[in-house]
C-alpha cells in the first residue's frame, strides 16, 4: 500500500529512547528529559483517490512556528516556540521560559505531486494535503473486464 511510504521512520525511534529516559524522569521528577527532548506529534495519514492527507497534532503553536521543506522525497516539517513569562509583586519576581520543538519527517510516494503541496494550521492541527499527480489518480481508474 502506497501510504506504508509515508509512516516508514526516517529518523531515530522516539518511543524506544522515551523508554529508556523513564527511570531518570522519574529520579528527577519532572518528565522534562522526555517531554521535551523527544516530543514529537501524532500523525495521522489519510489516502483517496486523488490525495494523501497528514494531519499532525500541534496544540498551542502558531501558523507562523512551522516549517515544512522537501527535499528529494523526503517532507520534513518541523516547528520551534518560544514562551516567556514574567510576574512581579512586591515580594517575588518569577520568570518562566518555555521551549518546545520538534522535527518530522516522511517519505514522498512517487505519486505525489510535490509542486502542489498544501498547509493549514486550524484548531491545533496541522493538515497537510499531498495531491496525487495526474497520472497516478489515471492508474486507480483502471477498469477491469471480466471474461464469460
Amino acid at each position: 500500500m502506497i501510504t506504508r511510504a509515508l509512516t516508514r521512520p526516517t529518523g531515530l525511534l522516539p518511543g524506544l529512547f522515551e523508554n529508556f529516559f523513564n527511570p531518570f524522569d522519574e529520579m528527577i521528577g519532572t518528565g522534562a528529559l522526555r517531554n521535551r527532548t523527544w516530543n514529537v506529534p501524532a500523525v495521522n495519514v489519510r489516502e483517496s483517490d486523488d490525495e494523501f492527507e497528514l494531519a499532525l497534532a500541534v496544540p498551542g503553536m502558531n501558523k507562523d512556528d512551522f516549517q515544512i521543506d522537501i527535499d528529494g522525497n523526503i517532507l520534513t516539517v518541523s516547528a520551534e516556540m518560544e514562551e516567556e513569562n514574567e510576574e512581579e509583586d512586591e515580594e517575588y519576581t518569577r520568570q518562566e521560559y518555555n521551549y518546545t520543538s520538534f522535527r518530522r519527517s516522511f517519505t514522498l510516494p512517487e505519486e505525489v505531486n510535490k509542486e502542489r503541496i498544501e498547509a493549514e494550521y486550524v484548531d491545533g492541527v496541522l493538515n497537510l494535503i499531498l495531491p496525487k499527480k495526474e497520472e497516478a489518480k489515471k492508474a486507480l481508474n483502471i477498469k477491469h473486464v471480466t471474461v464469460k
